[in-house]
């Protein structure tokens, strides 16, 4: 049964989904854009929704921990996360980025979107 199992698996093992899923939120972070397959885009912007809100309380030690734990790999984005990005969403109750629908990829008519913040 699949009942209640609502994360994507991505056809991957779940250590390399995490790995996946951190890493293009970091290239998210540094670039401001990502374009992807749409269920690597949705699952990449699920994880960053949750780390937007964590790190909107503002730059303590607490905060600085808990996005360590979230994005373990790049001490710069965690810090462009907490002092440049977050504090635009201080009062905004969610909804931090949006998927544009960019059609199919022609090779294997994937489909394809792009995450941007809002």
């Amino acid at each position: 049964m699949k009942h209640q199992n609502g994360k994507r698996k991505l056809n991957v093992k779940p250590a390399h989904k995490r790995s996946l899923v951190r890493n293009q939120a970091i290239h998210f972070i540094k670039n401001g854009v990502l374009q992807s397959t749409k269920p690597r885009v949705k699952e990449v912007q699920n994880f960053i929704e949750k780390a937007v809100t964590v790190a909107r309380k503002g730059y303590d030690f607490n905060t600085i921990r808990r996005i360590k734990q979230i994005l373990p790999y790049d001490q710069a984005m965690v810090e462009k996360l907490i002092k440049e990005i977050a504090p635009k969403y201080v009062n905004r109750p969610g909804g931090y980025t949006r998927v544009i629908n960019l059609g199919t990829r022609p090779s294997d008519v994937a489909p394809i979107a792009r995450l941007e913040w809002v």
